[in-house]
């Protein structure tokens, strides 16, 4: 009799486990993170990876994402794209969340693409050639091109440079000429403009070329009153630059 009751509470426990499982697996998977981009605005996309630098990439963020405060401009969209919905993580180990996918998902037209530093884009990151290609769509609609740091060397990897002028990081500037000698490269300044093409030598400087493609876009006032926001000192003539438009 014991021995009954014994297995008897063992097939009892074993049908609650199975119940447990089963009811874990019937419920609905987490939904992703959703989405939505204001319609007229400019759309600007961020592109990251594993190695991201955080201040190339969030130094234009904020200044551009505070464009939505300002009324009576076409204010931006600023959004995320990586190769994987998954977290990437950044150079200094922040974990970000990509909005878009862009080997997989629909993408929206993208105006102005920001290319941020990472790790490996003095190397394996230059053969990623999904990913220059994905340069290279974009580049053929967007109204600009930008880069901080090291990101100008994706540009020029994607061939995008060859007939203006650029920059990049101070300390790799050589190495920069050397990899891409027909370049025409510009040192000792903060930005360069050639066309629709910005590159930045990045760092903490990357504040002002994004403060200059505000003033661009949407004039001095405005821009200033963006900075100030921020508590930054603002005034396109002292800053060391070359535009060529």
């Amino acid at each position: 009799m014991i021995k009954i009751y014994g297995i008897l509470i063992f097939v009892l426990t074993l049908g609650s486990c199975n119940e447990v499982k089963t009811s874990k697996a019937q419920q609905p998977e987490p939904k992703g993170k959703v989405f939505t981009l204001e319609p007229d605005r400019y759309n600007v996309a961020f592109l990251i990876m594993e190695g991201t630098y955080n201040t190339e990439f969030t130094t234009p963020f904020d200044i551009f994402q505070h464009t939505r405060y300002r009324e009576g401009i076409k204010a931006m969209n600023t959004f995320t794209v990586a190769n994987t919905l998954e977290p990437i993580t950044t150079f200094e180990g922040i974990r970000v969340l990509p909005d878009m996918d862009y080997t997989r998902d629909s993408l929206p037209k993208i105006d102005i693409l920001v290319i941020p530093s990472a790790e490996h884009h003095l190397d394996t990151d230059l053969r990623d050639t999904v990913m220059l290609n994905f340069v290279k769509h974009v580049d053929r609609d967007a109204l600009f091109m930008t880069s901080h740091c090291d990101g100008a060397f994706v540009l020029a990897k994607a061939g995008l440079l060859n007939r203006v002028y650029s920059t990049t990081f101070p300390s790799d500037i050589d190495r920069y000429k050397k990899m891409f000698p027909n370049l025409k490269v510009k040192d000792e300044v903060l930005f360069v403009h050639d066309g629709k093409y910005i590159t930045s030598a990045g760092g903490a400087k990357s504040f002002e070329a994004a403060l200059y493609l505000c003033e661009l876009l949407y004039g001095k006032e405005i821009t200033e009153s963006i900075a100030k926001g921020l508590v930054i000192d603002w005034n396109l003539e002292g800053v060391p630059r070359f535009i060529r438009q």
